[in-house]
């Protein structure tokens, strides 16, 4: 049978397609597909996350998958194994299980007689990085994929550490895995499902204690950071990411890095552009669909006449924890233009610091012992930096950096006589004195409004002690205290700042809660300094994106309203600073299979203004699955401190059937502290 190009076809769902890998681990997957593809077989397109199918992912899904499968595919939602409705046990993120048992998925699909045995692999975030990670090994049959929110080093640029600073979000997603892995299957699907859900609780793994034992770029952080050999990668690659994501930099990275790549960068948070906010969305599917008929099916739509990177420039406003839309543009360029070095050309601007001014210079040769400036921020500067990472959708985003700037040093520029477009990563060099190199640094490449308010454009942090001599540079014949250089770069960003508004470079040595601070105060004086900043290189049009098509949403009725609250406060008895954060995700019930599910996260970061060793953070979830008489719930609680040699956590997991407890674990754990 030959089928016009993506005509629409009717199609099936498997909401229980059993993979059976080599080890007997059976495998859940959802399943979408042309119900004539036994005798017109299709490529097949892979999602393969620990998000759970029947009750996490249902949202997405539901507008994405079956928009394919109509269009002449086969979309298989897989549960991970130790997730979901599929058996065993999962150890950790990104192991070569995890990466083994999608090379197998995919070799099983590949093999089925409605499979033409060509196999496209995409998602989001944790679906992003395996897709790279699993093109990395080549299975014959993978031939495309398309990644998402997702990075190429695991170490450097993921929730667990940042220019060698640990992130916050190191605790804050482990306690989501903690709570998600813990959840039972659907009683409907398994009649195991009790004896599945016993042996999660007793074997999960608080990953927050695997992850804090790695706090350099070791062998473990090697491990699935494909830019430790992008050449590996043949299947072709469309990388896709947000400004509001805190997965800026891979699209570049994978453009300039692996042969045939594309990328697009919107404004979005970390979600799929065809339902992200802020807007304008895009026809993701659209694009997505040309990619995998150009190499799942060999039809051909023009992609690779594509700019090799579509980006959008944002228009520069005015700070907000929140944004229903960007208005900007779009702008389409070449490969080795998106992640490129400092140069003296007319495509990248230069700054020097000079008293407490930027001064604009033609060259990138000024900016030593031009100024004389101490810093010794307290503990709490970087409250308003808003989430690492933006994922749920309250008030997440940077707010006013005015109280921030307060807490170290700024040098602003003069009124920009024309405006100023930024598209790439910004680096800034900074000369500094102390006795050694000790601490922290947060800088942010700010928008200044003309009223004084200021929105963080982007930013960058370093652990000094860590960072190495590639990136800080001693003068060994300077008496203490002694001179350094540190080279920073900021985070990818497109962005314009209008003309007669400022810029303004902010350090500070604490940038909490985002950063865990060092052990103790490390007070530096900063000397000199220089900011480079890239502009666009357009070299083709750009094509107007489609509108965004999806499929009918998810049918649920409402039995909880969800609600976002994040709230800073003072105890004015105590000096402490709070900031407490709830994610209320509702409770729905499943028009179609009449699962209910419902979940409740809470976090709360404390620390005292003069202390750094104050620093606590904790986290608790309530999870909650009801189906017909049975209620099964799990609270998942974690906390962690520090003094000057160790770390300390603590976890708790308790399950629930109808509001019985039927299980409690607890796990203390200590970590000696190396650099950080």
């Amino acid at each position: 049978m030959n089928t016009p190009k993506n005509a629409l076809r009717e199609i099936t769902e498997d909401a229980d397609y059993a993979v059976t890998l080599s080890d007997g681990t059976r495998l859940s997957a959802r399943v979408w597909k042309p119900a004539d593809a036994g005798d017109d077989p299709v490529p097949a397109i892979l999602e393969f996350l620990p998000y759970r199918k029947r009750d996490g992912t249902c949202a997405r899904d539901a507008l994405t998958h079956p928009y394919f499968a109509k269009r002449g595919y086969a979309c298989l939602r897989v549960d991970m194994r130790g997730n979901g409705d599929s058996h065993g046990l999962m150890e950790d993120e990104y192991s070569q299980q995890e990466l083994d048992d999608a090379v197998e998925v995919i070799n099983h699909f590949a093999a089925q007689d409605w499979c033409n045995g060509s196999v496209g692999m995409m998602g989001i975030s944790w679906g992003g990085f395996n897709s790279l990670q699993v093109a990395a090994m080549t299975p014959p049959a993978l031939k495309a994929i398309i990644t998402l929110c997702s990075t190429v080093d695991r170490f450097a640029d993921d929730i667990h550490y940042k220019g060698g600073c640990l992130l916050n979000e190191n605790l804050g997603w482990g306690a989501t895995m903690w709570s998600y892995s813990s959840r039972a299957p659907d009683p409907a699907l398994r009649p195991d499902w009790r004896e599945m859900w016993m042996d999660r609780l007793e074997n999960e793994p608080f990953l927050p204690s695997k992850w804090l034992r790695h706090q350099t770029r070791d062998d473990y952080w090697k491990h699935g950071s494909v830019c430790e050999s992008y050449d590996k990668i043949k299947a072709k690659v469309l990388a896709v990411g947000g400004w509001g994501d805190a997965y800026k930099n891979a699209v570049p990275q994978i453009v300039d890095n692996i042969p045939g790549a594309k990328g697009i960068v919107g404004p979005w948070v970390h979600k799929y552009p065809h339902f992200a906010v802020p807007e304008p969305r895009i026809g993701f599917l659209q694009e997505a669909l040309r990619w995998w008929d150009k190499w799942l099916k060999g039809i051909e739509t023009g992609v690779e006449d594509d700019p090799d990177y579509r980006a959008y420039i944002m228009d520069g406003v005015r700070p907000q924890t929140w944004y229903t839309d960007r208005i900007g543009h779009w702008v389409g360029m070449e490969t080795g233009t998106t992640d490129r070095p400092p140069s003296e050309d007319k495509t990248w601007h230069h700054w020097h610091f000079e008293a407490d001014k930027l001064q604009h210079t033609p060259q990138n040769s000024k900016g030593d012992l031009l100024v004389d400036t101490p810093i010794s921020s307290p503990q709490d500067c970087g409250a308003d930096a808003g989430e690492y990472c933006a994922i749920w959708l309250g008030p997440e985003m940077p707010g006013d950096q005015r109280r921030d700037d307060s807490k170290g040093g700024t040098w602003t520029s003069e009124p920009l006589d024309a405006p100023l477009e930024i598209l790439g990563a910004a680096q800034v060099g900074l000369a500094f004195q102390m006795d050694e190199p000790r601490g922290q640094l947060a800088v942010r490449l700010n928008h200044v409004h003309p009223d004084g308010a200021k929105t963080r454009i982007t930013y960058g942090v370093l652990n000094l002690e860590n960072a190495g001599a590639d990136q800080v540079y001693a003068d060994p014949d300077t008496p203490a205290p002694k001179n350094f250089r540190v080279n920073i770069k900021l985070d990818h960003i497109g962005y314009t700042v209008p003309a007669g508004h400022r810029i303004c470079i902010s350090v500070s040595t604490a940038y909490w809660p985002l950063i865990w601070p060092a052990a103790q105060k490390f007070p530096l004086t900063i000397t000199g300094g220089i900011l480079a900043a890239p502009l666009p290189i357009p070299a083709k049009g750009v094509t107007p994106f489609a509108p965004p098509e999806a499929e009918a949403p998810w049918q649920t009725e409402t039995i909880r309203e969800g609600a976002n609250s994040r709230k800073q406060e003072t105890d004015l008895n105590t000096g402490f600073v709070h900031l407490r954060i709830v994610d209320d995700f509702g409770k729905i019930r499943d028009l179609d299979h009449g699962l209910i599910n419902g979940s409740i996260a809470r976090e709360t970061w404390s620390i005292h203004p003069d202390d750094p060793l104050s620093a606590r953070g904790a986290c608790h979830w309530s999870d909650e699955i009801e189906r017909d008489d049975i209620r099964l719930r799990t609270e998942t609680r974690c906390e962690m401190w520090s003094d000057v040699e160790n770390f300390y956590l603590s976890a708790k997991l308790e399950a629930y059937e109808n509001d019985a407890l039927i299980y409690e674990r607890e796990i203390t754990d200590q970590i000696a502290r190396n650099g950080i």
